[in-house]
């Protein structure tokens, strides 16, 4: 086993319109406006950005994420990202009863050289930490979304 290979699914129901969701989602340079983990976006062009995260544990991530596809007929939002973590991630937005359901999927690789050192001890609690940084981003995207 690669103890420093991460694979996430993450399942926000958000009672807001597929499209509304799509247009939040898309505009990460303003998820620190709804996100506490995501401490800044600074855009590089259309569609590269730097990243910095940090959730409950005493670190904080840089990533490099550039769009690989762009699609809002069918709600799916990917980059590849490289820096700390590397690999890909994915939203996929769909009707949902009245709401919407927003599915993201990552499948990442840790490069970050303190995490990797404490891949085997530390796994269980970097996958809660990433658990707890989800949460909280599906109550500020819930919140953001009543509030415009």
């Amino acid at each position: 086993m690669d103890w420093n290979h991460y694979r996430f699914l993450s399942l926000w129901s958000l009672p807001a319109p597929p499209a509304a969701v799509y247009a939040a989602l898309e505009r990460p340079e303003d998820y620190p406006r709804w996100w506490p983990q995501v401490r800044a976006v600074t855009r590089l062009d259309g569609g590269t950005g730097v990243i910095t995260i940090r959730s409950v544990l005493p670190y904080a991530m840089t990533i490099t994420a550039h769009e690989t596809r762009h699609d809002p007929a069918a709600g799916i939002l990917q980059i590849a990202v490289s820096g700390d973590i590397e690999g890909w991630a994915r939203w996929t937005v769909t009707a949902h009863g009245s709401g919407t359901l927003a599915r993201y999927e990552q499948v990442v690789d840790v490069r970050k050289p303190l995490l990797r050192l404490l891949a085997v001890p530390g796994r269980p609690v970097f996958r809660l930490n990433h658990r707890l940084m989800m949460a909280a981003g599906r109550r500020g995207l819930e919140r953001y979304l009543e509030a415009v």
